[in-house]
């Protein structure tokens, strides 16, 4: 019998509808961990607004210190109206900063993918984004959100643009190595027929290409590349965007799925050490109703057992599960107008029923224990 895998979650309900979409990934991981010889240690910490009113900070040092030590972050929502008047530098949304910053996470993930019992809520024309599968790649911590010098007076505002080999090669290499485990084609975003930066990005991760032959690799302005998600979606694979770029590209390639309650994302590190959440909010006007959609939070625990943990086995299984339920008619509210003979059902019955579908699939593939 093969040793069991051992790993140390941390995991941060936060605030809203955070908690109650947790629970429900928490209990898909817990049912596929045994059959698959994977042992989960979660440790549960406060973050956001509810850290800020049990200690008056959204994230503390000592909580900060042994999160950095788990091999992977669960993140659920934070933030609200209830702290909308607290201090800025104590803002729940502080606390994903000092994450970022403490884990040394410079790329963000965003897969969207488009299921076909579910490619009617897309705004766009099912033959349009039925089958499309793709992941918007940003660099996260360069470029003109962090440049320097930055500033504003009376009669002016400026930022800087910059980017340095080192951030250029590493987030390359990371869409070059996702590519490759995919379709084998990377979309490399830019402005570089107005802006030198964008001209030096080109160059890099072109140098970079060398290392991977087998990966096909185009350049594309972000102009038209904004135009090319919406009128052929299916032609992407991965996409690789600076820092603003990808802040925008990825809330357009969101929309393409037409529900953000099934978008995941995640932001890794050296060592794809990560953060993994929902691209949804908090929703504190849903919160404790038990009508959020957990399928998103699913679906980042199902990216942290890819991308940080390497268990791509049970990152599948869960993402058939999660297929298979739609397919059979499962809805929460937010998507209750698509499909024929759906069931509309809360946050614990939906998540109820992908952990049966996990079992199914670990049955139909022999793998159940």
């Amino acid at each position: 019998m093969s040793k069991v895998k051992e790993y140390k979650i941390a995991v941060l309900p936060g605030d809203g509808i955070g908690p109650e979409v947790m629970n429900e990934a928490l209990g898909v991981l817990q049912e596929i961990s045994a059959s698959l010889g994977i042992k989960f240690y979660f440790s549960e910490y406060l973050v956001g607004g509810a850290a800020i009113d049990r200690y008056g900070r959204p994230l503390r040092e000592e909580d900060l210190e042994e999160i950095s030590k788990c091999d992977a972050v669960l993140l659920g929502a934070v933030g609200g109206p209830a702290w909308d008047d607290v201090d800025y530098e104590i803002r729940p949304e502080a606390a994903l900063l000092a994450l970022r910053k403490e884990l040394g996470l410079y790329a963000n993930i965003r897969p969207v993918h488009v299921y076909s019992a579910l490619a009617g809520a897309s705004p766009l024309k099912r033959e349009l984004v039925e089958g499309v599968d793709l992941v918007v790649l940003r660099e996260l911590t360069g470029g003109l959100y962090y440049g320097r010098p930055r500033g504003m007076s009376d009669t002016e505002g400026y930022n800087t643009l910059r980017y340095t080999r080192d951030e250029v090669t590493r987030i390359a290499r990371m869409g070059f190595q996702m590519a490759r485990r995919r379709r084998k084609k990377l979309t490399s975003v830019d402005k570089a027929n107005v802006l030198e930066t964008f001209r030096f990005w080109i160059n890099v991760v072109n140098q970079v290409a060398e290392e991977y032959p087998d990966v096909e690799v185009e350049h594309m302005y972000v102009d038209n590349a904004s135009m090319q998600l919406i009128r052929r979606p299916k032609d992407f694979d991965v996409l690789l965007c600076p820092n603003m770029f990808g802040d925008i590209l990825s809330d357009e390639a969101a929309m393409i799925s037409g529900s953000i309650g099934l978008l995941p994302s995640a932001s890794v590190g050296e060592g794809m050490k990560g953060l993994y959440e929902p691209v949804h909010g908090s929703a504190p006007d849903i919160a404790g109703r038990g009508i959020a959609n957990p399928l998103a939070m699913i679906l980042s625990a199902a990216l942290m057992l890819e991308v940080s943990l390497g268990a791509e086995d049970a990152a599948r299984i869960i993402r058939k599960a999660v297929e298979h339920t739609v397919e059979d008619g499962y809805r929460t509210r937010d998507m209750a107008s698509h499909g024929e003979d759906i069931k509309v059902v809360g946050t614990h019955e939906m998540g109820e029923a992908v952990r049966t579908r996990v079992r199914d699939v670990l049955e139909s593939e022999g793998m159940s224990v």
